[in-house]
């Protein structure tokens, strides 16, 4: 343990980092949330969040310097317990999970809500957009981890270990493992696929999938005057031709008979 500090007497149900503030902001069951310099220990600031308990620190959203809330959705029917922003693209989006037993997909410019995941059979207690595969990831005290297309919506896979309820999912911008934390142990999966499936035909091209994303090269592209060291990465142009709504299980060039 580096350091340690006391918030309140009443549980603490969560903390963030904010490093370039050098602060940690921590909710409680006093409906209080509270934000430390996390180098010194000095309290920075206390303000009243909500009428019941304070379960995520994203879902509403503060300027510090001010009691009012710059922004507030009427989400859910029951209590909200988790929130994530989508981070892969342009979409203001955000996701919210309740105990309503279900998440929903949110714009949050214009309040409106994209889609409504319906599946669990009890509260939804963890949700996140993965930071780069195409999924959203829902987790719920009913013991099961739900995986969900994050353009169609649709259930892709649902994950159960037997280790109780669902508290929390974790990942690593840039890696596939996603770990998840439950009443009885801590579990970590991999997803998708490491290598990417890819084909190549006679003419030197090479079509692949990253993620649902369909790009394509072509090895003559670089000069026969071109120097390349063993192992140095090569010079292509790499171009995209599109998305696809599912996961590819295979690519392969179609040729036209006829020429």
């Amino acid at each position: 343990m580096a350091k340690s500090f006391e918030v309140t007497e009443l549980p603490v149900r969560s903390a963030k980092f904010i490093a370039r503030r050098q602060w940690v902001v921590a909710g409680a069951d006093d409906m209080f949330i509270r934000v430390y310099n996390y180098n010194t220990m000095d309290k920075v600031k206390v303000f009243e969040a909500h009428t019941d308990y304070n379960c995520f620190l994203l879902f509403q959203i503060w300027n510090l310097g001010s009691p009012d809330p710059n922004f507030t959705l009427d989400a859910h029917q029951k209590g909200v317990n988790c929130v994530d922003y989508f981070t892969g693209g342009d979409k203001p989006y955000l996701i919210t999970g309740s105990d309503d037993h279900t998440a929903k997909v949110w714009d949050y410019q214009t309040k409106g809500c994209v889609q409504t995941l319906d599946g669990h059979t009890h509260n939804v207690s963890a949700v996140c957009f993965h930071p780069e595969l195409p999924i959203i990831i829902t987790g719920s005290e009913d013991g099961t981890v739900r995986i969900w297309h994050s353009t169609t919506y649709r259930l892709e896979n649902t994950l159960n270990y037997g280790l109780e309820r669902v508290w929390a999912i974790g990942y690593l911008k840039g890696s596939r493992r996603v770990v998840i934390g439950y009443d009885e142990g801590t579990i970590m999966v991999k997803l998708g696929r490491e290598v990417p499936v890819a084909s190549m035909d006679n003419s030197r091209k090479i079509i692949w999938a990253k993620h649902n994303e369909i790009q394509t090269v072509n090895i003559k592209g670089v000069g026969a005057d071109v120097e390349i060291a063993d192992g140095e990465r090569l010079p292509l142009a790499v171009m995209e031709l599109g998305t696809c709504d599912l996961y590819p299980q295979k690519v392969a060039f179609v040729h036209d008979l006829a020429n």
